[in-house]
């Protein structure tokens, strides 16, 4: 979860950072040791590629008892908002969707949830997307991601709570990442810190939540004024290319005065 690794420290817990940037990594590791005074392990993986990179993943993680896994790296396009097959390069950006935000989830559960079972403990949180509810025009790859989390997440529940582990699903709106950083217009962007802060509170009373109030009168909102239904309806795709044209935008960087 966004920020929760902050969170997570301060509470105690050591931490593991993976991401595909090593040096950011280092950074970022550094300074979870100095503020809280916790260790910390990086692995260094790019979760756009295949079944190659778990191999390292879970020797890295071998000799770990891990309490908490967080999935939340996934991968959007600003070009990808649109049509299917409007974008660029589209079999390779399809490619790395379906490896970062499906594939990542999938593959680090499965390292991580024997230990789990075996020691009768454990938390997995999924980071879906206020997307996986509904059907949403020009980011189909997208919310079908979101969808597949969503899915994925109440199956495993079903199948593992008996045996100790905790699973949960959080489905936010937008918050401030770096997908987010060059939006122009921020009235919808939740601060990363607040909302993680208000997420992890939720972690035992409820298997899927929005994250934060904002979120969950956001969600509201949504699903009164573009129900299924109309997403899908000649009305609801003319509002939707609208509102794409206008991400698009929100994405693009500022020009220089």
């Amino acid at each position: 979860m966004l920020c929760s690794r902050d969170l997570l420290a301060r509470r105690g817990l050591n931490i593991v950072l993976i991401s595909r940037d090593p040096s950011k990594l280092e950074h970022e590791a550094k300074e979870i040791e100095r503020l809280y005074g916790r260790s910390t392990r990086v692995i260094q993986a790019d979760f756009t590629g295949g079944l190659e990179i778990y191999e390292p993943i879970e020797a890295g993680l071998k000799d770990l008892e891990i309490g908490i896994l967080v999935n939340n790296v996934a991968k959007q396009y600003a070009d990808n908002l649109g049509k299917l097959l409007d974008s660029e390069d589209i079999a390779q950006k399809l490619s790395d969707i379906i490896n970062c935000n499906m594939m990542s989830v999938v593959q680090m559960t499965r390292i991580v949830l024997p230990q789990m079972v075996t020691r009768r403990k454990g938390i997995i949180i999924n980071i879906s997307s206020i997307v996986d509810r509904n059907p949403f025009p020009f980011i189909a790859m997208y919310g079908a991601t979101k969808a597949f989390v969503r899915n994925f997440s109440a199956s495993l529940k079903a199948e593992y709570s008996s045996e100790g582990v905790l699973v949960q699903t959080v489905s936010p709106f937008i918050v401030e990442t770096n997908m987010t950083l060059a939006m122009k217009n921020r009235f919808l962007v939740v601060n990363a810190h607040d909302f993680a802060r208000q997420a992890l509170d939720t972690l035992g009373l409820t298997s899927y939540t929005p994250g934060c109030l904002r979120h969950a009168l956001q969600g509201l909102l949504l699903a009164i004024f573009l129900p299924s239904w109309f997403c899908c309806s000649r009305e609801g795709v003319k509002l939707l290319s609208l509102f794409a044209n206008w991400s698009r935008e929100q994405s693009l960087p500022r020009r220089t005065r």
